[in-house]
This record gives structure tokens, sequence and C-alpha cells, in this order.
């Protein structure tokens, strides 16, 4: 998927200076804290919302270390981005208790409704779709969770009064 210069803009570093300055002063005041990089992509995704591959470049040559490194950070936690989350997010948790509790048809399910994949934000940034492993929950299975709300027991025909609320909320 190609993306667009102004997207590139949102995303990257080098042609954004706000977004470079942003990064650099997060670079600066946890530099030398221990467990550096950990603190500083936490602090990047606080504050930016993502770390893009573009912004994980930056990162590397700025405090001289292989991008692989970073990359590798970003993959195995779950909780980091690579790109822009809408405003709201629903996560369908697809640990054991809640995949055979009927996860893959609440998935189907919003799919249909909002329009968009697993991974996907809608086009006007209100919603962004993920799967997520284990949330703990397993007795409520299965589960979803709506900016950190945990709804148990969900029903395919609960998926369309969740979206209705977040829709409300803006």
């Amino acid at each position: 998927m190609e993306q667009t210069q102004t997207e590139l803009s949102r995303i990257d570093p080098n042609l954004n200076p706000e977004l470079a300055n942003n990064i650099m002063l997060i670079l600066e005041e946890n530099k030398l804290k221990p467990g550096s990089l950990m603190v500083i992509l936490n602090e990047v995704q606080s504050k930016i919302g993502f770390v893009s591959e573009q912004i994980q470049s930056f990162i590397a040559v700025q405090l001289k270390i292989p991008v692989s490194k970073i990359h590798g950070v970003i993959s195995f936690y779950s909780f980091f981005t690579t790109r822009p989350r809408g405003k709201h997010t629903i996560k369908f948790c697809t640990g054991t208790a809640c995949y055979v509790g009927g996860s893959s048809q609440l998935i189907d399910k919003a799919k249909q409704l909002i329009g968009i994949s697993l991974g996907e934000t809608t086009s006007d940034g209100n919603i962004t779709m993920e799967e997520t492993r284990c949330v703990g929950a397993c007795s409520q299975a299965p589960v979803v969770v709506v900016d950190e709300v945990i709804h148990g027991r969900v029903k395919p025909s609960k998926i369309a009064q969740i979206v209705r609320v977040i829709d409300k909320q803006d």
C-alpha cells in the first residue's frame, strides 16, 4: 500500500520537524535511564500514539543502535502499534477460551457492521479493530475490549450495540 505525502509527513520524523522535535525531547529526557529503549518507546507511543517504521529508524540513528533491536521490541510487545489508531479501539480476544467461545463470529459480525478488517482503522479515524491474545478474563469468554473497558460473554448480536455506543460518544 503506497502512502501519500501527507500520510508520510504524519509518520516520518525526517519529513515532519515537529514530530522529530517531540521524539528528540523524549530521547534526551530518557536515554540515560535503565531500560531506556523500552522507556523511550513507551513515551513515544504515549505521546504520538504509534511507533512507525520511520520513527523506529529515526530513533535507531539517534541512539546509534540497529533498527532491528527496536523492531524486535515493537513486534514482541502487543501493546505497541506501528500505525495510527482510531479514536476508539475494539479488541477481540482470541485466546483459547475466547476462541472456543466464538470470538471469530464476533470478529466477522464487526467486520460486516464497521466495514474494516482487523488491524485497520475506519476512514474517518474513529474506530480501529484489533486482535489481542488472552486478556485474563477467561471466565467471561468471549471478551471484547473497547477503549480498555472489558465486555464479557459477548454475543454477535451485541456487537451492533457496542458500535452504536462508540458512535454516540463522538
